[in-house]
């Protein structure tokens, strides 16, 4: 085997709209070929073809790898079944490691999406160099992965790295989960909505409603973002308000974790170009002990929308070679 194809693995990333796949060299982070297409949401029965699709076409492109990895929201266990996914509707209990290696007869690892961009951010990006890490990435919703160690950390099931869905607000929004007052439902796409509808009802934010065609219901983050960019007063405080639910949930994880650095990812982090120094302010002054204990750098994410198939194909190459 030649070291360009011994550092061949594909990557998938299972996303709500989309899967994305990568062939890419995981030591390096190199993208050599992308491919996507629609996920289809529709119909569950549909995914796993869909993926093998995706995977058929970079074979075709970049010749057979030694292994591939898929990255899927949700709860995915060690042997890479996805038990539950809030956002992936219908879709329980698939086995997509096995149906992937008796369809092209590969070594195959599948794993949360979020632990795959963790492990891509921690091996390659804003982590690197670290041993204790939190990567968070604020999109509809809201995903992580822990790095313990040097290490990415994923449970006694493979589920760990949910911060979304830790309980912050007992009488708060309903969630993606079905639960209420989930981090998520306050510091992500759909938490920043909740709040500008919130704001909406205290008869304030007319622009961002204007922006939602008059129906709060229809209200989402690019509305907000939208108001933002003309000067929107009310927009901005709308923004505050996701701010201090952001830190808020950043300063329970560093109280839990204590962690050396907090890498942040997803558009949200671009919303503002002083977001991420004013969540890293109030985290400063609201995180337990905050006198006696050093600062948490909080970072933007640096792989961007392709982290998560480059982990993806980091893990197949941890599970092929060893870590």
């Amino acid at each position: 085997m030649s070291i360009q194809a011994r550092n061949r693995f594909i990557g998938i990333d299972v996303g709500g709209t989309k899967i994305m796949g990568v062939v890419a060299d995981p030591t390096s982070g190199e993208i050599q070929v992308r491919r996507k297409l629609p996920t289809p949401t529709s119909d569950p029965e549909r995914l796993p073809p869909a993926i093998g699709e995706v995977v058929d076409e970079l074979i075709d492109a970049a010749g057979r790898p030694v292994g591939v990895g898929v990255g899927v929201p949700g709860l995915v266990d060690h042997q890479g079944v996805l038990h539950y996914g809030p956002n992936v509707p219908g879709v329980l209990g698939l086995d997509i490691a096995g149906e992937l290696r008796r369809e092209f007869g590969l070594p195959v690892i599948a794993e949360n999406d979020a632990s795959c961009a963790a492990l891509a951010e921690h091996r390659l990006g804003a982590a690197q160099g670290t041993m204790h890490a939190i990567v968070v990435n604020q999109g509809t919703g809201i995903a992580g992965g822990i790095i313990i160690g040097g290490r990415l950390h994923r449970g006694a099931n493979g589920f760990a790295g949910e911060p979304g869905h830790m309980m912050i607000n007992a009488n708060g929004h309903l969630c993606a989960c079905g639960k209420r007052g989930c981090w998520e439902s306050v510091a992500s796409g759909a938490g920043l909505a909740n709040i500008a509808r919130e704001v909406v009802a205290e008869g304030r934010a007319t622009r961002i409603l204007e922006l939602a065609g008059g129906e709060p219901a229809h209200i989402r983050g690019e509305h907000v973002s939208a108001a933002i960019a003309e000067g929107d007063t009310d927009a901005t405080l709308v923004l505050d308000r996701f701010g201090w639910w952001v830190a808020e949930g950043l300063a329970s994880l560093i109280a839990l974790l204590d962690p050396e650095i907090i890498v942040l990812g997803g558009g949200l982090t671009a919303i503002n170009r002083h977001f991420i120094s004013e969540v890293q302010e109030r985290v400063n002054e609201t995180v337990m002990g905050a006198a006696y204990r050093p600062e948490v750098p909080i970072v933007p994410a640096r792989l961007g929308a392709e982290a998560g198939a480059i982990g993806a194909a980091v893990s197949a190459r941890d599970l092929f070679f060893g870590r």
